[in-house]
């Protein structure tokens, strides 16, 4: 318990006192590619309950939000879900819960018809605790998805390496993010239909043009390149 606890307050320290470009809320071709592979392997409707497990400022929920869906969100730091309303302003009036993911408010237990996440599974303490947990906020046939960097990608380490306000011990949880480990994880919690896919290959201000999206979706198609692709959702159903 007490790594558990100093776990999150060490990712609460690395979210609230360094300001991060990479979590902002804006609505870029970038972000609504992450999105739109998250509705098609989520398979989510506009008829399904959806948590958006640590959903930080709001740069996905907002996204998912404004398309119409029934989204939540859950998030560790008090400060985030503070910006995420501030960013709403009233209009979506998206439900937020302060919680580590296996301490969930217990009215929330088989509620969920997708519990999704963006880049949130490789900042979690125990990845089979935080399944098992997440597993319980699921009605029967539900489903979780996250969206994770690819650990067999290098630049992630190097952009560790040279970014300012990112650190191993914030980040170092990417190189967790292999089939092997996570699949193990979702099997302990009961999870069935496991599949992982893979995405993208170009930085935002590149993905971001309509040139840089097109060539994207040729270079995704060759088999060489499949497995050093940064982008992967892991997929299970309960």
């Amino acid at each position: 318990m007490q790594n558990y606890t100093k776990h999150n307050k060490n990712q609460r320290q690395y979210f609230e006192n360094t300001f991060k470009k990479t979590m902002q809320p804006v609505n870029t071709p970038y972000l609504n590619r992450h999105v739109d592979e998250m509705l098609i392997y989520a398979e989510i409707t506009k008829n399904d309950r959806v948590l958006d497990i640590g959903c930080g400022i709001g740069r996905y929920t907002l996204i998912l939000a404004e398309r119409g869906f029934n989204i939540e969100g859950l998030d560790l730091t008090p400060g985030l879900l503070e910006q995420l309303q501030e960013a709403d302003g009233g209009r979506y009036n998206i439900p937020l819960y302060c919680s580590d993911i296996i301490d969930y408010p217990p009215e929330l237990e088989s509620k969920f018809d997708k519990v999704i996440g963006f880049f949130t599974l490789h900042h979690l303490h125990d990845i089979e605790r935080c399944y098992h947990a997440m597993t319980e906020l699921l009605k029967p046939g539900g489903k979780i998805v996250f969206l994770e960097p690819n650990a067999f990608n290098p630049l992630y380490y190097i952009q560790i390496a040279i970014t300012p306000g990112m650190t191993w011990e914030g980040d170092g949880g990417i190189a967790k993010m292999r089939k092997k480990v996570i699949f193990n994880a979702m099997n302990e919690a009961g999870l069935r239909n496991l599949d992982v896919g893979r995405f993208g290959f170009f930085p935002p201000f590149l993905a971001n043009t309509s040139w840089g999206a097109k060539l994207e979706g040729l270079l995704e198609k060759l088999p060489f390149l499949s497995h050093f692709l940064p982008f992967q959702l892991f997929t299970g159903t309960k």
